[in-house]
């Protein structure tokens, strides 16, 4: 069923100017009007604050809507799920007994070699500077076959 496109544009053209009468026919609302507001004193938690929240109602009467409502107690009640309120600077240190279970465990995970290698005694060296460390090697060499000649 193919349609003429002249009386598609007619239809579309009588579709316009109808809604432009109806359109002059409503008279228009004055601009900048908000509703009759109570005043944000009297309000209370129980209130209507939809009327506040109009586009028309200035931002200054939105906002001391808004804030008379949010003062209520009942907006003041911590839910525990923030938790940035803690004291971090606070020491808190681990127990005793959680410690020795740690130790427990990196001992059965790891054996105790690990430990000794993290944890030189006293009759270990240190390990060479910066500086030493290019010399370290060459030397080690010489004194191995200086130790070989004399035996």
């Amino acid at each position: 069923m193919a349609q003429d496109p002249q009386d598609f544009l007619r239809r579309w053209s009588r579709r316009k100017q109808d809604a432009a009468a109806q359109a002059a026919e409503k008279p228009p609302a004055p601009a900048g009007e908000a509703p009759a507001l109570p005043s944000p004193d009297s309000l209370t938690f129980e209130s209507d604050f939809k009327a506040f929240m109009h586009a028309k109602v200035e931002e200054g009467v939105k906002r001391a809507a808004l804030k008379k409502l949010f003062s209520d107690p009942h907006f003041n009640i911590m839910d525990g799920l923030d938790i940035y309120i803690d004291d971090y600077s606070k020491d808190d240190p681990i127990p005793q007994a959680m410690m020795a279970s740690l130790e427990h465990a990196k001992t059965t995970l790891f054996g105790r070699e690990e430990e000794k290698k993290q944890d030189p005694g006293p009759h270990t060296p240190q390990a060479p500077q910066s500086e030493d460390v290019a010399q370290a090697p060459a030397e080690e060499p010489r004194k191995k076959e200086e130790d070989g000649a004399a035996g």
